[in-house]
């Protein structure tokens, strides 16, 4: 047996497949951010993703890039659950927006982080944080009480009792806030939903780690399945489908673009569906809150109910 040694190769071989010399720098395994349905978290039947980086060029995560099936399939199921969410008792509704604060105020630490990745100052995420925990019991105070303001029994010439009473539309859909990360999405979803409503939202394409997020949030937080839906992706590409579906009852449009804004007023006259642009709203002010925001997405029952009119018929002393 030959005394020669062998020199060994200097190629080391890696489950990627060949390399020349171990790397010292590990490869980051990017997060994959699904998206919310039925209180699932599917990735999109399209199988495609984006990669969203911040101003420093930080490749953030994996987001879904939704599909007009995923949009529908969104709606199927909030549809399928209005019927629970709308006939749950006030109280119960303003309990479980009640919990979902106390869930964002659990995980404080994660959405900062979130916020930060997004471009945000610490002071600013902390804020931003703070104002979303607060909306959510502003609206969860509400669930029960918007009733009474918006009521009304009107006067009438019959021997009638006649009541106004608000009632949830139905399934609103909702393009939130583009270059708002948490505050604007919870700020659009909270009122709709405290109205007795369910909603299929599209978060912000640049910023949408802390919607998916605020989605897991949702999950822990005795939220019916289906009452509330998150999609990621593109606005140019969706907001159609969004205004179009005939099973959709309203929806809220939340940038300043006026070809989508025209685009949306056309498309909503197929079925009589309701519009509502929030463009102008400053979020992180009291702008941002208020319970005419409820009253947006409802509609106005009246009830007529006979009654004796003891006047008329001669009664005397």
């Amino acid at each position: 047996m030959s005394k020669t040694e062998i020199k060994k190769s200097s190629l080391l071989i890696s489950e990627n497949g060949i390399e020349k010399a171990t790397s010292k720098k590990r490869l980051e395994v990017l997060k994959t951010y699904k998206i919310y349905i039925g209180g699932q978290f599917p990735r999109t039947e399209s199988g495609r993703y984006y990669v969203p980086t911040n101003a420093g060029g930080k490749k953030l995560a994996n987001v879904c890039l939704s599909s007009r099936k995923d949009f529908r399939d969104a709606v199927v199921t909030a549809r399928g659950a209005f019927g629970g969410w709308s006939t749950r008792a006030a109280f119960n509704r303003g309990q479980i927006l009640y919990r979902m604060a106390e869930m964002l105020e659990g995980r404080k630490a994660q959405f900062i982080e979130e916020l930060l990745e997004q471009d945000s100052s610490k002071g600013k995420a902390e804020k931003e944080l703070n104002l979303a925990i607060d909306r959510l019991i502003y609206y969860a105070g509400w669930c029960d009480k918007y009733q009474q303001l918006f009521s009304a029994v009107n006067p009438v010439a019959s021997s009638h009792f006649n009541f106004s009473v608000p009632e949830p539309t139905g399934v609103v859909s909702i393009i939130a806030p583009q270059n708002d990360s948490l505050l604007g999405l919870v700020s659009a979803i909270a009122p709709v939903i405290a109205g007795g409503n369910t909603c299929v939202v599209l978060a912000s394409e640049t910023k949408p780690l802390c919607s998916v997020t605020f989605a897991e949030v949702l999950n822990s937080s005795d939220l019916p399945g289906g009452v509330v839906n998150i999609l990621t992706g593109k606005v140019s590409e969706l907001s159609p489908w969004f205004v179009d579906h005939m099973d959709v009852n309203a929806t809220i449009f939340c940038e300043n673009d006026s070809d989508l804004k025209k685009m949306m007023q056309e498309k909503s006259a197929m079925n009589l569906k309701r519009i509502f642009f929030y463009d102008k709203i400053k979020w992180n002010t009291d702008q941002g809150q208020s319970p005419y925001f409820i009253l947006d997405t409802q509609e106005i029952k009246t009830t007529w109910h006979p009654i004796e009119n003891i006047a008329g018929s001669g009664g005397g002393y």
